[in-house]
């Protein structure tokens, strides 16, 4: 008698666990990021946020007895990760948000399995098949009718021609730094040592450039930012960042972007309970076609992953 085929990959334990609660996580973020871009500079919101999730994730280091000693080569890969994920990518998704809903936004994130693939093809040698190219044509069909629907109905006001460029520049900052810390520099050293490196090295840019684009320190008042902050710093990024980037390492670059089917239905219901997202027959055919697209995108990169 055969032996019973091995689990799908996100059936099993280590891997769905993870999987699910980084998705939760990230996927209540998106909304927290809009009581953050009110009352602060972007840059300094960002800043802040890093501030407090670097100490953290030395500290987490630590505590795992991980070596924070790291040659020079992988401190010009945390170098690298830090002006792509915790510079590039947070600055543009917070201001994003001045001009999309967060569940949009979130959306147009989720898209990062694209250019996950197109980088992962060349730099980490993952195959791209033709029922990937097709997934992503209907999930990008899928955005455009969404973004159709936000520049008609749009709850914020903004200008969503700006908002999803914003969203775009942020997704391929997140790729870079996805795809370039699964390379073997990255994986040479602990993981959660070369984030603490590359989060103290982005907090570093952030306030750089926020002290010369926005001037002095904005220090909020209300407890509510601060609290807002701690869950972006601490949970998710702290808690969620070595969880999802150890899927990456797993899974490959392309299919570890699965998690963000989960995390832009997460933050889309958010988005509709709390920030008055106003659904209609385009937004509704639009999102559906989003999410079959990106099943279809990544359900094939997992098939040639062989999973």
């Amino acid at each position: 008698m055969s032996e019973a085929p091995p689990p799908h990959a996100l059936l099993r334990p280590k891997i769905a666990i993870p999987f699910i609660l980084t998705a939760l996580i990230w996927g209540s973020t998106w909304f927290v990021i809009t009581t953050q871009i009110a009352e602060v500079p972007v840059l300094w919101s960002v800043t802040w946020r890093f501030a407090m999730a670097t100490p953290a994730m030395f500290a987490l280091t630590l505590a795992l007895r991980h070596s924070l000693a790291m040659p020079g080569r992988v401190h010009l890969l945390a170098l690298a990760m830090g002006l792509f994920q915790f510079c590039g990518n947070y600055n543009f998704v917070y201001w994003s948000e001045h001009h999309l809903t967060s569940g949009i936004v979130a959306l147009l994130i989720g898209m990062m399995l694209v250019p996950n693939a197109i980088l992962g093809r060349f730099l980490l040698g993952e195959p791209i098949t033709h029922r990937f190219m097709w997934g992503s044509a209907v999930a990008l069909g899928g955005i455009g009718l969404l973004l159709l629907n936000e520049a008609q109905v749009a709850p914020l006001g903004g200008n969503v021609l700006l908002g999803a460029g914003l969203a775009l520049v942020a997704m391929m900052a997140a790729s870079i730094a996805n795809v370039i810390q699964a390379g073997p520099t990255g994986k040479s050293v602990p993981l959660t040592a070369l984030l603490a490196w590359s989060m103290l090295y982005g907090t570093l840019i952030d306030a750089a450039l926020a002290w010369s684009i926005e001037g002095s320190p904005v220090f909020p008042r209300t407890q509510a930012y601060w609290f807002g902050t701690a869950w972006l710093a601490i949970v998710g990024s702290v808690v969620t960042f070595p969880i999802y980037y150890g899927l990456v390492r797993t899974l490959g670059a392309g299919r570890a972007a699965y998690n963000g089917v989960l995390v832009v239905v997460i933050a889309m219901i958010i988005s509709t309970l709390l920030e008055g997202y106003r659904w209609t027959a385009l937004s509704g055919a639009g999102a559906v076609l989003a999410m079959i697209g990106l099943v279809i995108a990544l359900r094939a990169r997992q098939v040639a992953k062989g999973a």
